[in-house]
């Protein structure tokens, strides 16, 4: 009797071993299919109201919290004079627990490089940076596209980007734009785009990413406010057509490590 019992018991107990692991794989199955990402301009780490103090643990605080799976920066110093000639793109990764980062220059600058970052919890490959166009105005920046292929569990790949449109010139910030969008259509795999686009809902700019892409927002909240100019001009979207769909969206109200506010996004992969 004794044997039987215990056999019984034996069975019962492996039966709940593979019960609970068969629901925790079912689980970590499910998170695959959720991506979380954050876009942030983040003013070189420099705090609004602290002229020329660099806090890239503040910056880095503000990243972590949000514990997003991919982060498109943009506004990144490597090693200038300003920012005490530091890596930001790598401090940032290091410190906010980012183990994949690719920074893209976008000029040369104060002795060292300024442009755009990405950060992923997924190894990165075929990264690029693309020049994108101006018309040629003395007082534009340059501006790039930074692209990176991630490799996401179950072998769904897709491409990461991170940009920072023209500032003051529309037609640049409008022939940009439209590059983005040739580069995007250009993808055999599905396409996320994140950054300051510097143009607010309505406007030609924002249009013209709306007809290649669905934005993770409808009536953005505002992402920015300075010197009186506010409204939403950061986003995050996907290309149409991709098998993505927005679960959630939200603006970070985090308005002491930067000019700009985090935004961050759930999509999920269908």
């Amino acid at each position: 009797m004794n044997r039987i019992l215990t056999c019984l018991l034996l069975i019962s107990a492996l039966f709940l071993s593979v019960s609970c692991t068969s629901k925790k794989a079912q689980q970590g199955s499910n998170s695959k299919n959720i991506i979380k990402v954050m876009t942030y301009n983040v003013h070189h780490c420099n705090p609004p109201d602290k002229k020329g103090i660099i806090d890239v643990d503040g910056t880095a605080a503000v990243i972590k919290n949000q514990n997003a799976d991919l982060v498109a920066l943009q506004e990144i110093d490597v090693n200038t004079g300003r920012s005490g000639k530091i890596n930001q793109a790598a401090l940032l990764a290091q410190k906010a627990g980012y183990p994949f980062y690719y920074f893209a220059k976008a000029m040369d600058y104060d002795g060292g490089r300024y442009g755009l970052a990405i950060l992923s919890k997924y190894p990165l490959a075929n990264a690029i940076s693309h020049l994108l166009p101006s018309d040629n105005s003395k007082r534009d920046e340059p501006r790039v596209l930074a692209e990176a292929t991630v490799k996401w569990p179950g072998g769904k790949d897709f491409h990461f980007c991170s940009t920072h449109l023209e500032a003051f010139n529309k037609k640049s910030r409008t022939l940009q734009m439209q590059e983005i969008n040739q580069i995007a259509g250009k993808s055999s795999i599905p396409f996320i785009v994140a950054g300051d686009f510097n143009a607010f809902e309505g406007s030609e700019v924002i249009n013209i990413l709306d007809q290649q892409f669905n934005r993770t927002c409808d009536k953005c909240p505002n992402t920015f406010d300075e010197e009186g100019e506010r409204g939403a001009i950061d986003f995050i979207a996907f290309r149409k057509n991709d098998p993505f769909v927005t679960k959630s969206h939200q603006v970070i109200p985090e308005k002491t490590a930067s000019d700009h506010m985090p935004v961050v996004a759930t999509i999920e992969i269908r």
